[in-house]
């Protein structure tokens, strides 16, 4: 015989009344878990009735949760809701774990209301026991459906960093840790982003060792061990990716050595046939921005002359000689060479930033010949450098405010910063013997307050204007020093687009382990 609404109110009644004696009344409770067979109306009763009288029936405990569960799978979205609400009542002593890894996988709910309630209802329960809520989240994360996966690892990135002290103690993030490396051992490349954010804001990391630690993480990842495939898309995107999630974390003390030696011995020499892993994406510029992000935190350096080297070479490559016309003192009628200034500050900035481990570089293991070259390059490019700044700042005079947001403006902004850097560094360059000594900040990274300019001997002229640098270049959005400054003939391209890699989202391809393709996990390693 069913169970009605009447029964369900009468047996309540029986157990809220009975206060020291509700085991006595077994046949009470069982009534209430029956009510989960009825009809909509009641479910929901049964939906508040079963947790509240949970605790005092541990021999009816699986029963009851059971019944729970079925009433959080019911096709009645607002009985599902309800259940869902009550769910954290269960999540005491050994169930904690049971329940933890239910709401987990009820996460693949696409109903936002129901899905709201799971995080509320996993919050509550962390609040609990977070280390027993995690093992049921990691538990799904590891061995559930890609979906669930997929919300428990957004979960993470999105609620752990909000949660206090009190709950996020020592010993709950270094079972965050823990887990989140048994989950990189197969990770898509979304996933490892989210991940890393997840294992980077941990407080029991924030130490020299915790961000070697996590380092680590990413090298293992980068897989740097492995030679580049250049012409594979994916490849070369999990190289980018893991970089830039390495980025953050090095410092003085923690040295991007490897990063830099790969890209030197394996990226460098592949340059100019790299395969983007998006079209809209200039591969060489991001992997040259990358590497001069890198090069002041390089430490000690096996193959340093060899390394400096593939630098100067590729440098060379982008810094052309002039034309023969003009070397002789005639007028050039045929078009001048191109000058790559956002190229040439990245690589110029990582010799001089690589050059400091080893000063003598230019005068000892560079022959007079080709130095001769690099000198004759350097001077072609300091006088196109000086033409341009003077255009620049002609065009920029008096502007201010709005007038400076205007998208042409904030073109004329960003090479003018890229063009006072390498003036600065040019003239380090040209000391005799080569100076390391002026630090200047890349163009797309924010001015520090302390930003040191080159050194006063020169004069006006020959400086470009870059000792009043700091007051006339404002530190710009990241996305505007994503574009590439290259005017030609003395005009300011309007041409040039606003791509910003970091904001673009997933991987392409399936790979097993390391990075795959989102939602098409495979399992096992293919590096």
């Amino acid at each position: 015989m069913a169970v009605t609404i009447e029964d369900l109110y009468r047996n309540y009644g029986v157990l809220a009344d009975a206060k020291d004696n509700l085991s006595q009344h077994k046949d009470a409770y069982q009534v209430i878990l029956n009510g989960v067979k009825g009809g909509p109306k009641e479910k929901r009763l049964a939906a508040q009735f079963i947790p509240k009288f949970f605790s005092s029936f541990p021999e009816l405990a699986d029963a009851a949760i059971n019944a729970q569960l079925d009433l959080c799978e019911d096709e009645d979205v607002s009985i599902r809701r309800q259940a869902i609400k009550e769910l954290p009542r269960f999540a005491t002593g050994e169930n904690i774990f049971r329940v933890a890894d239910i709401l987990t996988q009820l996460l693949q709910t696409d109903d936002t209301p129901e899905f709201n309630q799971v995080n509320i209802a996993l919050v509550a329960i962390f609040k609990m026991d977070a280390k027993g809520t995690l093992a049921g989240l990691f538990s799904q994360i590891l061995q559930g459906e890609d979906i669930v996966r997929e919300r428990a690892i957004k979960f993470l990135s999105s609620k752990l960093k909000t949660l206090p002290e009190d709950i996020m103690t020592k010993e709950v993030e270094e079972y965050v840790f823990a887990e989140t490396k048994k989950v990189m051992e197969d990770v898509t490349g979304e996933e490892f982003v989210l991940l890393m954010r997840v294992v980077s804001a941990l407080r029991v990391l924030q130490t020299v060792n915790g961000r070697q630690q996590l380092v680590e993480l990413v090298v293992d990842q980068a897989d740097l061990e492995q030679a580049l495939n250049p012409a594979d898309p994916d490849t070369v995107d999990r190289l980018l990716q893991c970089t830039r999630q390495a980025l953050p974390l090095f410092s003085k003390n923690v040295h991007s050595t490897r990063f830099v030696t790969y890209f030197c011995e394996h990226v460098l020499p592949n340059l100019s046939s790299l395969a983007s892993p998006v079209a809209e994406l200039d591969i060489q510029l991001e992997v040259l921005k990358l590497l001069a992000e890198m090069s002041p935190f390089c430490g000690d350096m096996e193959k340093l002359e060899g390394n400096l080297n593939m630098m100067f070479t590729k440098l060379l490559e982008f810094m052309p000689l002039p034309p023969e016309e003009v070397e002789n003192g005639e007028n050039s009628a045929s078009e001048e060479p191109k000058l790559q200034f956002s190229y040439v500050e990245c690589l110029l900035f990582s010799f001089h930033q690589m050059g400091k481990k080893l000063p003598d570089f230019l005068l000892d293991k560079v022959d007079a010949e080709r130095l001769k070259d690099f000198k004759i390059r350097l001077q072609y490019f300091a006088r196109g450098l000086q033409v341009y700044i003077r255009q620049l700042r002609v065009a920029l005079q008096g502007k201010t405010g709005d007038a400076l947001k205007t998208e042409e403006n904030k073109i004329k902004v960003v090479a003018l910063k890229i063009t006072n850097n390498i003036n600065i560094l040019i003239k380090d360059l040209f000391h005799n013997p080569p100076s390391y000594k002026s630090t200047v900040t890349l163009s797309w990274k924010p001015v520090q307050k302390t930003e040191a300019v080159a050194p006063k001997r020169p004069s006006g002229e020959e400086m470009g204007s870059s000792g009043s640098t700091k007051k006339q270049i404002p530190p710009l959005p990241r996305r505007d020093a994503r574009q590439i400054y290259n005017p030609p003939s003395g005009k300011y391209s309007a041409s040039i687009g606003n791509f910003t890699y970091e904001q673009r989202g997933g991987f392409r391809g399936s790979r097993g382990r390391g990075f795959g393709a989102r939602g098409n996990r495979s399992r096992g390693r293919f590096y």
